[in-house]
């Protein structure tokens, strides 16, 4: 899972509280409508195009256990705050899914050595954030440069942030 956003200057950004409830609305690229609280233990990374090496790094670092586990989910946001045309809009959502499509196929190695008879695509969700509406719920100030973690429990409390890719025993300790 990964999520990607932008922030002014750290000084200048809104900032999520730990033990608060935020019931969050997204729409990823498949169309998809996710939330904060909808029952899942969700993992929200925010990058940049740039920041995709991290966001990796988080996704490969979710313990097993929440593997084709449907209580868990990861959602990358992307930072694309940029001034498109409908038809670039279009482009740049097809090399998203391009990417998912891709990396599905690296995560479905994971799931059939754990034997999970799962098509791993269905378990990969990413949020083309184009005009800062997704980054500005995460308390994210548009044109930021930030990347950012969050671990929110089933009813949308947020349970642990960072500004860094967490080790893996760090996520693992906020998501069981």
């Amino acid at each position: 899972m990964s999520v990607v956003s932008f922030s002014c200057a750290p000084q200048l950004r809104a900032t999520l509280f730990d033990g608060q409830i935020y019931a969050l609305n997204f729409v990823d690229v498949d169309r998809h409508t996710l939330s904060t609280a909808d029952g899942h233990v969700t993992v929200v990374v925010l990058a940049t195009v740039a920041d995709t090496a991290r966001a990796d790094a988080v996704g490969n670092r979710v313990p097993d256990y929440c593997l084709g586990n449907p209580t868990y989910r990861m959602i990358t946001v992307l930072n694309l705050n940029q001034k498109r045309t409908k038809a670039g809009r279009l482009i740049a959502t097809i090399l998203v899914r391009r990417r998912l499509n891709a990396e599905a196929k690296l995560l479905q190695r994971r799931y059939d050595a754990k034997k999970l008879g799962r098509d791993a695509r269905r378990d990969i969700f990413a949020v083309a954030d184009f005009d800062g509406r997704t980054t500005s719920q995460l308390g994210e100030q548009t044109g930021s440069s930030d990347f950012c973690v969050f671990v929110f429990g089933r009813d949308g409390k947020l349970l642990r942030q960072w500004n860094d890719v967490p080790s893996a025993a760090e996520l693992a300790t906020v998501v069981k």
